[in-house]
């Protein structure tokens, strides 16, 4: 088949092309218009392969697909998802979130270790964790491991049976199944993983600072978002990614900070990205809302690390117009309402984590472009470079000959209202509800086929396990 617009996002830039694809994959490019090469003056017949198609479609062309001057991209690749199945499958579960995620024009994913029973830290628990994801895939999944007290053995054949890396904690995760890393176990785990060459992603913050602010609850108000972001200090970043750069240069482990949220961490990073292969996610929430945004007692918006201040917010816009952060990331971790303690409003006892995949390009996409960025920058944070993070580079992120021909067509201009409600992720529970987003997608393709188009979805999960 073919797929065409007067706007497809290739490596080398944005403009008139037509994507050939065979078998799921994409088999040639060719550039230009109806109109010529360039798109601008009449061209011989044959001069742009629109004029061929136009012609009648031959078998050797397949059916076309001529999306006009809506933008055609690569698809999304979002390497941080919580799925949750098997064990928490009431919090979300691969048939919800893929849907969410074909919706939101995301074709692959990568599910992180926890929160599912068993997480995912033995051999074992990957092949319960592949079994339980079979069939139920609207997009394809891969999938981290764990890092955690007690697993060192495990590693290797994870790693051997496709885990594409292995996620720790230096503070409580939140699971008492999943512990956390301390300095001491830090070290033998990343050099374990850097034996054979395997990649170690950190939740960065460390305890000391946590645990020196952990008085405000008990002089403020629980319910205050104020008295929440004062319990995780930014220093709990800084120090935790300092301690990451340091173990990561006596190991020469591979190493990526997830889900940055404090700006005066970038300058470490600015020093530790010099000397080491060390990279870094940010999230929409932590560029789309601050502080002051969150309402009292307004508990979907907690998340550790929080949500921080207007300054801090575009420092991290900064960082990623700099290239010091890498990619954009959903970190979507979602709870029962019921754990977000709505009905108090007490952020000390609320689950801390978002829920927002489906939305994720359009939120990133609406402040970015209020900063000046274009939409080949969308697709390098949330496309070719969290393609290359996850090592899946000539298979994913790129609308190239040879990658799978996962495609998104999208309308950057239109906007919508976010309805919580209407989203396909299991609970109907978002910061993002009511607030009005630019970017609206009109069709999902996974390896030439359509996953989601007009506002529906198919009806067959055509979703891959991927190692």
């Amino acid at each position: 088949m073919i797929v065409r617009s007067r706007k497809v996002v290739l490596p080398d830039g944005t403009g008139p092309a037509a994507i050939h694809i065979r078998d799921g994959v994409i088999e040639r490019i060719e550039m230009g218009g109806p109109g010529g090469a360039e798109g601008d003056s009449p061209g011989a017949e044959g001069d742009s392969p629109w004029v061929r198609s136009d012609r009648g479609v031959g078998a050797d062309d397949g059916p076309v697909e001529d999306f006009g001057d809506l933008l055609v991209a690569p698809g999304l690749v979002d390497p941080h998802v919580h799925v949750n199945e098997p064990g928490r499958t009431d919090w979300e579960g691969f048939r919800t979130l893929t849907r969410a995620a074909a919706a939101g024009g995301i074709t692959t994913l990568v599910d992180m270790p926890l929160n599912s029973i068993p997480p995912t830290t033995t051999l074992a628990a990957l092949q319960v964790k592949r079994a339980a994801a079979e069939g139920q895939c609207w997009v394809d999944v891969g999938f981290w491991g764990g890092a955690v007290p007690g697993n060192l053995s495990e590693m290797a054949p994870m790693h051997d049976a496709g885990i594409f890396g292995f996620k720790c904690f230096l503070v409580p995760s939140g699971v008492d199944e999943f512990g956390h890393l301390t300095p001491d176990l830090l070290r033998p785990a990343m050099a374990e993983i850097a034996r054979f060459g395997g990649l170690m992603l950190v939740h960065a913050e460390v305890s000391g600072p946590i645990d020196a602010a952990a008085g405000v609850w008990a002089a403020e108000d629980p319910r205050s978002y104020r008295t929440y972001l004062k319990s995780r200090p930014p220093e709990a970043e800084r120090e935790a990614i300092a301690l990451v750069a340091e173990v990561a240069q006596k190991t020469d482990c591979r190493a990526h900070i997830v889900h940055l949220s404090a700006a005066p961490a970038l300058e470490i990073l600015e020093i530790a990205r010099g000397r080491l292969p060390l990279s870094v996610e940010t999230c929409p929430h932590y560029l789309s809302f601050t502080a002051d945004d969150v309402p009292r007692g307004a508990t979907q918006y907690k998340c550790a690390p929080p949500i921080r201040d207007l300054d801090n917010r575009e420092s991290l816009w900064d960082g990623l117009r700099g290239g010091l952060l890498d990619m954009v990331v959903a970190d979507h971790s979602p709870s029962p309402p019921a754990l977000k303690s709505l009905d108090t409003g007490d952020f000390a006892k609320a689950w801390g984590g978002i829920s927002s995949l489906q939305l994720t390009l359009a939120a990133t996409w609406t402040e970015a472009r209020r900063r000046g960025f274009g939409v080949e920058d969308i697709v390098r944070w949330m496309s070719h470079n969290t393609a290359r993070h996850a090592g899946l580079v000539g298979r994913k992120g790129a609308l190239a000959v040879g990658c799978d021909a996962d495609i998104v067509v999208w309308d950057p201009e239109e906007t919508f209202t976010v309805d919580a409600a209407a989203l396909h992720h299991r609970h109907p529970l978002s910061p993002y509800q009511g607030r009005v987003l630019h970017g609206v997608v009109k069709t999902t393709f996974l390896r030439g086929q359509k996953i989601f188009d007009g506002g529906r979805l198919v009806d067959t999960p055509l979703g891959r396990l991927l190692p």
